[in-house]
């Protein structure tokens, strides 16, 4: 159900940005960006439903075929947060526009980086494997060996840590400055809290594999933090998309052909 609702909302999101000419912005391109990638994590949570009612599905696949499939389930789910990392700075209110060369080569450099950490395990480093319920693919957190410390801990620290350190920052920077205008344009704390509630729990339980071993901890409590994290498409429509008043008034003019009286060029998340 999950995945349903943010496959449609993010479509929706594409579809808007598509077909609404106020809103094709630079900075709404990012967010078109963000429910690309949602999408990807939306259409593997498919795969993994179908598994699931299936139960013993990935077993008729080739190993090859089951490290294709967390290969694109990567591929989405990094640039979800990482292109916001780059968007942020140019969300302060007296920050500079954002041009469309500066935003293509944001996204390209956000996808490039995803596909490195997604393709790492299939070089050597880290490994794929099935999640607890074996309906799915996730990182092999079995081990718990050198090459798999190795390579989460680094992943952990510039796709999680080092992203929610930049959003701390510079969100409360941006809080700082409603707080003297009295003007409170959005919820600053939302897109940090959105980052940490998604994929924390996901980070913890990764992060306690390569110190202790995690497989006494039941396979049904064990899927917890990865059905946490396939929750982020959702959350991230309502927070980017529906959450920002004038994309929000684009997808109602998308559905009711109802005209945007005026179209900001900045974005603004609520």
């Amino acid at each position: 159900l999950s995945a349903l609702l943010g496959f449609c909302l993010n479509g929706l999101t594409i579809l808007s940005f598509r077909k609404i000419k106020e809103l094709r912005t630079p900075s709404n391109l990012l967010v078109v960006s963000v429910a690309l990638a949602d999408c990807g994590i939306c259409i593997n949570a498919f795969i993994a439903a179908f598994s699931s009612f299936l139960r013993y599905i990935l077993k008729l696949f080739l190993r090859d075929a089951q490290r294709n499939h967390m290969k694109i389930n990567s591929l989405s789910s990094f640039p979800s947060g990482f292109v916001w990392i780059m968007e942020i700075p140019f969300s302060l209110p007296t920050g500079s526009r954002l041009q469309w060369s500066t935003v293509i080569s944001m996204i390209v450099f956000a996808w490039l980086f995803a596909a490195f950490w997604a393709v790492m395990p299939l070089l050597g480093w880290g490994e794929y494997d099935y999640e607890p319920l074996r309906t799915c693919c996730t990182l092999d957190y079995s081990k718990g060996d050198r090459n798999y410390a190795t390579y989460l801990f680094s992943m952990a620290t510039f796709n999680f840590l080092v992203p929610g350190f930049i959003m701390l920052t510079v969100y409360q920077s941006i809080h700082q400055k409603f707080r003297k205008s009295g003007n409170y344009k959005f919820n600053t704390g939302l897109p940090l809290k959105t980052l940490f509630i998604c994929w924390g729990p996901y980070c913890l339980l990764c992060s306690y594999a390569a110190v202790e071993d995690v497989m006494f901890i039941p396979a049904k409590y064990r899927m917890i933090p990865a059905l946490v994290a396939k929750a982020a498409p959702t959350v991230d429509a309502f927070v980017y998309a529906l959450g920002n008043e004038n994309y929000r008034g684009g997808i109602w003019q998308f559905l009711t052909g109802q005209k945007i009286e005026k179209a900001e060029v900045d974005n603004k998340t609520k």
